[in-house]
């Protein structure tokens, strides 16, 4: 099934009616009695996922984890902020038990409207705390590092930008390639103004609206970039990291600059999950984000073919990706990253 593209639970409430009800029944309870057991996880059942990580990575995780507990999870697909506004619009009645997303800035908008419960404390000790939301409500599930992809034969090594932040003067013009109307892009966006200020950020808009070549896609630009169609383009690492696991032809011709130095243009953005807090079935629904971040879930991903990087439970990456420690990307509050605000910033100088 596929849908558009684009209070805390009840067991709380009863939680604190038990702990009431036993404090004042009178029953001591021995001194040597055996303490009970935990509660054993949920087995059974199924829960619906709003999806808008890859579809391949996202049913590998699904399948994996139905083989395991025997919990079933219902993809529904859709893109980070088109299936966030469903979330907003549905609220309460949001049929959805986990959302995961392929940036963090459509987590921070469902985290901002308090539509997420807490993360189970076991679950957010699995991952680094820069890769998850400050509040506890979400935690990263994988990253993408963004890069310059870049033709060295129109542009040779010595040529390329020191920052991305050049790519705003007007040497630039006409010599990159950008694609506005993704999330991808809207991310990146978003970390250029957390790191330089509004006022920075926004003259760097205006400079990039001025300068880029449009384009629909990271995998377009790409592809631009190989033919010798523009010198290059900003993208996410793992676009050419899978062509070239394939056969290469749309990036024979390309190299990658990954900018480093806690450059804006170094920012690794984080794809998040979390449960909602109108999930009608939390336990299952906590224990799919326990495995995605678990070392087992944390293999599926470096083992698959989506070339993300994995960030939690120590699972290193794929081996063919550069090292997630050489990265150096800048430091970034994630649940801070406003997409409403750069969406309308972006509408503001006309590239939306």
């Amino acid at each position: 099934m596929r849908i558009t593209r684009r209070g805390m639970f009840s067991i709380a409430a009863a939680s604190v009616l038990t702990l009431a009800t036993a404090c004042g029944s009178g029953t001591a309870t021995p001194s040597n009695a055996v303490p009970p057991a935990p509660a054993a996880p949920a087995a059974g059942g199924s829960i619906v996922l709003y999806n808008a990580q890859h579809e391949a990575l996202a049913q590998l995780w699904a399948d994996a984890f139905a083989a395991k507990t025997g919990i079933k999870v219902e993809l529904r697909n859709g893109s980070d902020f088109e299936l966030a506004n469903q979330i907003v619009t549905e609220g309460a009645a949001a049929p959805a038990d986990v959302f995961i997303t392929e940036n963090s800035p459509a987590m921070s908008l469902l985290s901002s409207k308090g539509l997420f419960a807490p993360v189970d404390e076991a679950t957010a000790a699995q991952v680094p705390a820069k890769y998850s939301s400050s509040k506890g409500d979400w935690v990263g599930v994988a990253a993408r590092s963004t890069v310059f992809v870049y033709n060295p034969t129109l542009l040779p090594a010595g040529q390329l930008p020191a920052s991305i932040m050049d790519l705003a003067k007007p040497e630039w013009k006409g010599r990159f390639g950008i694609s506005p109307s993704g999330a991808d892009f809207q991310a990146i966006v978003s970390a250029v103004y957390a790191v330089q200020g509004d006022a920075a950020g926004a003259a760097w808009l205006q400079g990039v609206k001025d300068n880029a070549k449009i384009y629909k896609g990271n995998s377009t630009i790409m592809k631009a970039a190989n033919a010798g169609e523009v010198p290059g383009g900003v993208i996410y690492h793992y676009y050419w990291y899978g062509d070239q696991a394939d056969s290469g032809a749309n990036s024979a011709n390309t190299k990658l600059q990954f900018f480093g130095n806690k450059d804006p243009g170094a920012f690794l953005s984080v794809s998040g999950g979390g449960v909602l807090a109108s999930s009608k079935h939390a336990a299952q629904a906590q224990q799919f984000l326990a495995f995605m971040t678990s070392a087992e879930g944390q293999k599926v991903l470096s083992d698959s073919k989506a070339l993300e990087y994995s960030v939690a439970s120590g699972i290193a990456p794929n081996a063919k990706l550069k090292p997630l420690t050489e990265l150096s990307p800048p430091d970034v509050d994630l649940n801070t990253l406003n997409g409403p605000k750069i969406v309308t910033e972006m509408q503001r100088v006309g590239l939306l």
